[in-house]
Order: structure tokens, then sequence, then C-alpha cells
């Protein structure tokens, strides 16, 4: 019969040899670096351009489009957060075709992302706006805010130049009020009342303005 001897020094050794061969740097590496992030406002507006022509003849509610930043946006202390050339996903939300007593077509869209160049992607809540009468102000770095009531209804409207699309908004009553270029042909198509109104076309490289309903943040941009 073996007998196993109890040593006072026998279970510290063991527990100092186990502690020894650890791989510590195993708890070193688990410790995820914390990257800062840094807001872009609410009402904050993206210039962007669109990538491929919407048609209120051929589109319907859930299409899926993409627009291409034009300018970058940078934090308040200067750190680029969202480059030139990132994408901002869009979505038909309704479609209303031209009817013929000259009442223009219309697309309701909203913009629920931005990919950045080098893979970073970040969700959002952004509308339509129309960049000449949605800018309210600028700050130091660029920056382009659209006031807090700008038109968070606003949607493309077929008219405008070539019969193309103008950037509108519903107002109460009933009334079409137009928002940028192509005021003219829009109200002629409305008031006029003799043709079938236009189809919105809005062209692959049209730029306007998406506003963000809430507040988004982005770490500060690196290459891939």
């Amino acid at each position: 019969m073996i007998r196993i001897t109890k040593h006072p020094f026998l279970i510290p050794s063991v527990v100092a040899i186990l502690l020894i061969g650890f791989p510590w740097e195993v708890l070193g590496q688990s410790k995820k670096k914390t990257i800062p992030h840094y807001s872009v406002p609410v009402n904050n507006v993206l210039h962007v351009r669109l990538n491929r022509e919407l048609n209120s003849e051929t589109a319907h509610i859930g299409d899926s489009f993409t627009a291409t930043t034009v300018d970058p946006v940078y934090s308040k202390n200067g750190l680029l957060l969202i480059p030139q050339a990132s994408t901002v996903k869009g979505q038909v939300t309704n479609v209303q075709r031209a009817q013929k007593n000259g009442k223009p077509a219309s697309l309701d869209v909203v913009f629920t992302g931005v990919t950045l160049p080098n893979g970073y992607h970040r969700a959002i809540n952004g509308s339509l706006t129309d960049l000449e009468s949605s800018t309210g102000k600028s700050d130091n770095e660029g920056q382009v805010t659209g006031h807090k009531t700008s038109h968070r209804k606003a949607k493309f409207i077929g008219g405008g130049a070539a019969g193309g699309a103008v950037i509108g908004a519903i107002a109460g009553g009933g009334k079409g009020l137009a928002i940028g270029a192509g005021v003219g042909a829009l109200t002629g198509a409305v008031t006029g009342r003799l043709k079938k109104g236009h189809e919105v076309k809005v062209k692959s490289g049209t730029e306007f303005g998406v506003i963000l309903n809430r507040t988004v943040s982005f770490p500060a941009y690196k290459p891939s």
C-alpha cells in the first residue's frame, strides 16, 4: 500500500509553478483599447451626390440607393470623421406616380447609414433636404448645419429642368411648396392642370443634402 504524505510546502510550490507558466499577456490583450468617438450633431447636413438615377416610373417602396459624400465632415476640434467618397445609403419609402390633372409625381426617401472608404459603417437617421435652403450656418471647420425646423418631410417632386426633379415638401392645405431650382416649372405643372404632371427623374450625379435627425458619433478617420 502506497502512502501519500502531505507536505506543507507542496501546495504553495505547485501554485507558484502554475502562476509562472500562466500566459499573462493574454489578459492584457483581452482589454480592448477604448477608441474615442466624436459627435456629428443633429441638423448637420451632409452634401452628397446621387450614384444612380431615381425614377418614379420604375421605383418601388423599399428600393435601396446610394449617394457619395462630396464634402468631408470634421469634428469640432478639426478631426476628419467622414471623408469625401463615403457612401450614404438611402431607401425609397413612398412613390406617387404623376396624374393627368397636372399633379407631378413624388418620391419619399430616408437615409439609413454611412460607410466610410475604410469599411467602417455607422447607422444614421437622415432626411432629404435642399442644399441652398437648408443651410442655416457653417462653423470654422466648414460644417453645415440646417435650421432646427428644416423641411423634414422634403421629397423629390417631378418637374424642374427638362422634366427632371425638384426638392419640395407638401405644406398644410395640400399646397405644393417648391424648394430650390425648378420652382417655376413645378408651379406651372400644379396650377395649369392642362396635362399629365411630370414623373420624378433624379439623374445620377444630382447633388442634394442629407440632414441628420439624430446626433451620430464616429472615431477619427484612419485609412485602411
